[in-house]
């Protein structure tokens, strides 16, 4: 019975698993590291801490020099230095400097994510990514501990407090955690969501939630470059104080390390939550004027009653919302009556953007707070991208997209079209345990379904002859024909005569070949 193997179902392409994450293999290679390995490591804690560390002693030397000071404070300028681009709280004097730049805060999570990101190795494992977040927070956490140190005995030179050990140590592991996870997930994101089993429609709420927010900041930056585009007139009067050339180059970076928080605010004022600024406040229907500090970037901030047709752009995040609706109904399973990917885009967009307003506000001084009002800002936002997204949702089902036609591109990772040109692409499953080869000629192959498991006598014994499957409803397998020879069945039984009959040969016709004639199997 030769062909026996080949009349079993074959694996399709719709029997695919979802690639598992990669198990621990060895338990006790999390305390041991190849020196490949280790290097990686070291590049990971050092390379972004480096780059950070460079930057910083470069600005705090230059601007020691050009403000002819002394350098006696150097070492408590960079540690000021280290600690405000990891966003923790400084009290140079008696003034708070809660509000700090944003833009060197993201530069840096940038290339800590990006390198624990090039650390991810194929074959990875669950220590593997220990190791990897292990390495991304222990550089920076000595570093601070370093800077701390630094700058409590450089109090007595400086006039810098020493800050909250707690709060620095917690703002840096929490940045640095952040972008572990981020560059980590960016290289694993399949697997992971393999091993939580996440339902659809929170998979496609993640994308959603990242494409909300990431249109609101840009329509935030062209309403800034706008409004300082407007107000052009007033920067001069901002660099007059300048004095010379440092000066100048000094405000233009601090106004460019600041737009990234006042994008953040503009996004507050898009939604019609409005934007504080110590005692001055605006929004899209009024506008309070106040001290404002006198940074080139702040000319954006208008001083003037508000414009009547401001109230305009609140058509931009109902935009966004209806356009975020139509992306969930192309790639998500939403239906009206079950909106779940549209609201879990809206919350996750608005928790996202919440943190942002948290991290680019804070105290500056004697100017007050900076920043949206809060509680204002959560339900508006909520609403923008929920209640319009539902609309676009609507829409997109009744005219668009109906219920039950296929996503034209779905964010599902259990879906087909998932795995069809990326890291599971058909080379994921081309050589290796889930190849064809799979089951030809390893432990699956025809040794697994030889003739001593399925033999004739195995199915002959116990009483599967020809006659019980005789007659032409039965020639027909599932997925193919059994083509027999009709002159090798015996049909008469003799007493003592062998009773099992001889199949001469066979094959099995795909059925969805072309249709050919029988063929004899010699």
């Amino acid at each position: 019975m030769s062909s026996t193997r080949n009349s079993l179902p074959r694996r399709t392409g719709g029997s695919r698993r979802v690639p598992e994450p990669h198990a621990e293999t060895d338990e006790a290679g999390f305390l041991s590291l190849t020196p490949e390995r280790a290097r990686v490591l070291v590049l990971v804690a050092g390379r972004p801490t480096t780059y950070a560390l460079t930057a910083i002693i470069v600005l705090a030397l230059a601007t020691l020099l050009t403000s002819g000071s002394n350098l006696a404070g150097t070492s408590g300028a960079i540690a000021a230095g280290w600690l405000g681009v990891h966003q923790v709280p400084l009290v140079i004097g008696k003034t708070t400097l809660g509000l700090l730049p944003l833009l060197p805060t993201a530069l840096v999570v940038w290339l800590a994510g990006r390198e624990c990101a090039r650390a991810v190795e194929p074959d990875y494992t669950r220590a593997d990514l220990g190791w990897i977040v292990g390495a991304a927070l222990a550089g920076p956490l000595l570093i601070t501990a370093i800077c701390l140190a630094v700058a409590e005995d450089a109090s007595g030179v400086v006039a810098l407090q020493p800050p909250n050990t707690l709060a620095a140590f917690g703002w840096v592991g929490g940045l640095y955690l952040v972008a572990a996870a981020g560059g980590i997930a960016t290289r694993t994101r399949r697997e992971l969501f393999a091993t939580l089993r996440l339902p659809d429609w929170a998979i496609s709420g993640m994308y959603g939630a990242g494409r909300a927010v990431l249109r609101l900041l840009g329509c935030a930056a062209v309403l800034v470059v706008f409004s300082f585009l407007m107000h052009l007139s007033r920067v001069g009067d901002t660099y007059r104080g300048a004095g010379n050339a440092a000066g100048v180059i000094g405000l233009t970076l601090l106004s460019l390390a600041y737009l990234p928080n006042l994008v953040v605010q503009a996004v507050g004022v898009l939604v019609g939550a409005g934007a504080q600024f110590g005692d001055a406040s605006f929004g899209l229907f009024s506008v309070v004027g106040g001290p404002i500090p006198a940074v080139p970037l702040m000319a954006a901030v208008p001083t003037g009653p508000a414009a009547g047709w401001w109230p305009v752009l609140l058509l931009v995040p109902a935009a966004i919302g209806v356009l975020g609706g139509i992306d969930l109904a192309r790639g998500s399973t939403d239906r009206i009556g079950a909106p779940w990917a549209t609201l879990c885009s809206a919350g996750l967009a608005t928790v996202a953007l919440l943190l942002l307003g948290v991290v680019a506000g804070g105290e500056l001084g004697t100017f007050g707070r900076f920043g949206p009002d809060f509680p204002v800002f959560v339900v508006v936002t909520f609403a923008w991208l929920a209640v319009p997204g539902y609309a676009g949702l609507a829409f997109a089902r009744w005219f668009l997209f109906p219920v039950g036609a296929v996503p034209a591109n779905t964010d599902d990772p259990y879906a087909e079209d998932y795995y069809a040109d990326d890291d599971h692409a058909d080379g994921y499953y081309a050589d290796d345990d889930h190849a064809d080869d799979y089951y030809a000629d390893d432990d699956h192959a025809d040794d697994y379904y030889a003739d001593d498991d399925y033999a004739d006598d195995d199915y002959g014994r116990r009483g599967y002859y020809e006659d019980d499957y005789a007659g032409p409803d039965h020639d027909e397998a599932l997925d193919g024909e059994l083509v027999e020879e009709q002159t090798s069945l015996s049909t008469v039984r003799t007493p003592g005569a062998n009773t099992t009959p001889d199949i001469v040969d066979a094959e099995v016709v795909e059925a969805d070949l072309p249709e050919s004639g029988r063929v004899d199997g010699r």
